[in-house]
C-alpha cells in the first residue's frame, strides 16, 4: 500500500503533514500546552499557539523544536503522534513510510533523535532528508540534473542556503536566523523605540502584516497594543512599514551575508548556473516583503519566491520518497 507515504516538514513554528496523492492533509503551529502539576497534554497545534503568553501558571505552552532541532523529545513524540493520527485517520492496517526533513546543518545524534521519535510515533520506516533539498523539489526543480540550482528556505528557527546539483547538495549554510528572529527584532526594536512591551503573536502579526525587508513604495501601517514600559498600563501606537525596514535590518543582512558567503563557495560552473537561472526562496519567513529585492539587491542574481513557500518543503519531504524509489 504506497497511498500510506507520509512527508513530514518538522517546522519550528509550524508543523505540515503531506499524504502521497492528498498533498498537504494538515498545517499546524509546532506548540503543545501541558499542565505542569500534572504533566498531561492540554492542547496541540493552533489551539496550544493560542494560549502562548496567556496562561496561568500551572499551564506551559511550549514550543519543543528550537531552531529546528528536537529540544523536549517526549513532547515533540506525543506532538508527532497527534499530528499523523489527525493526517491519516485511525483506521489503517499497515504503519506509513514517513519522510522527515530537517535542517542541512544538524549534527547525527540530531538527525538520530528525529528517527526515533518518528519511529515511537509510529512509522514502518523513516527517511531523513535535509531541508533544502526537500524545498528545491516542492519548488518545482528538477534536481536530478547535473545544473546548478540556488535555494534559500527560511523557516522559523533556521535558514537554510544551498547549492543543489545532481540530486544532491555542493555547497550548504544553515544558520540560526531566521522567522523567529524577525519576531524578536520587531520586540527589541518596540521596547527600544517606543517603550512598549509586545509578546511573541503580535510581534508575528507586525512581520505578515507590515513587516520589510526592503523600503515599501507606499508605507503602510499597523495600530500595535502593548503594555507601555513608563506607566506599566496598556497602550496603542501606530507603527509603520518603514520602522519595521529599520527594526529587520540586522537579522534580514546576516541571511544575505549567508547567501554571499555560500555564493563564494560554489563552483564556477554552478555559480553560472546560479546567475542564469536565479535564486528560489522558499519557507515562510521567505514570505517577508522585500527580501527577494534585498538579495537581488545585493547579490545581483534574480531571486524569485517558490509559488507556495509555506508548504513547498512539506511537498518536497513527501515526493522525496517517490523520487528515491524512482532512482532504486
Amino acid at each position: 500500500m504506497a497511498g500510506s507515504d507520509i512527508g513530514i516538514d518538522l517546522g519550528t513554528a509550524s508543523i505540515l503533514v503531506y499524504i502521497k496523492g492528498k498533498g498537504v492533509v494538515l498545517k499546524e503551529p509546532s506548540v503543545v500546552a501541558f499542565d505542569k502539576d500534572t504533566n498531561k497534554i492540554k492542547a496541540i497545534g493552533e489551539d496550544a499557539r493560542l494560549m502562548l503568553g496567556r496562561t496561568p501558571g500551572n499551564i506551559v505552552a511550549v514550543r519543543p523544536l528550537r531552531q529546528g532541532v528536537i529540544s523536549d523529545y517526549t513532547v515533540t513524540e506525543k506532538m508527532l503522534k497527534y499530528f499523523i493520527q489527525k493526517a491519516v485517520g485511525r483506521t489503517r492496517f499497515r504503519k506509513p513510510i514517513i519522510s522527515v526533513c530537517v535542517p542541512s546543518g544538524v549534527t547525527e545524534v540530531e538527525k538520530k533523535a528525529v528517527e526515533d521519535a518518528t519511529y515511537n510515533a509510529g512509522a514502518r520506516d523513516v527517511a531523513i532528508i535535509e531541508e533544502p533539498i526537500a524545498a528545491a523539489i516542492g519548488a518545482g526543480i528538477d534536481i536530478s540534473k547535473p545544473c546548478g540550482n540556488m535555494i534559500v528556505d527560511i523557516g522559523g528557527g533556521t535558514s537554510d542556503i544551498a547549492v543543489i546539483s545532481l540530486g544532491g547538495t555542493v555547497v550548504s549554510a544553515s544558520i540560526k536566523i531566521a522567522g523567529d528572529d524577525f519576531d524578536e527584532a520587531i520586540v527589541r526594536y518596540m521596547r527600544k523605540k517606543h517603550n512598549l512591551l509586545i509578546g511573541e503573536r503580535t510581534a508575528e502579526d507586525i512581520k505578515i502584516k507590515i513587516g520589510s525587508a526592503y523600503k515599501r513604495p507606499e508605507t503602510v501601517s499597523l495600530d500595535v497594543r502593548g503594555r507601555n514600559l513608563v506607566t506599566g498600563l496598556p497602550k496603542t501606537i501606530t507603527v509603520t512599514s518603514d520602522e519595521t525596514e529599520e527594526a529587520l535590518r540586522e537579522p534580514t543582512a546576516q541571511i544575505v551575508e549567508a547567501v554571499h558567503s555560500v555564493l563564494e563557495k560554489t563552483p564556477p560552473e554552478l555559480a553560472a548556473d546560479i546567475a542564469d537561472r536565479g535564486i528560489v526562496l522558499t519557507g515562510g519567513g521567505g514570505l517577508l516583503y522585500g527580501l527577494e529585492e534585498l538579495i537581488e539587491e545585493k547579490t545581483g542574481i534574480t531571486t524569485m519566491t517558490a509559488e507556495d513557500p509555506m508548504t513547498a518543503v512539506a511537498i518536497g519531504t513527501g515526493k522525496y520518497v517517490e523520487f528515491l524509489s524512482g532512482n532504486r
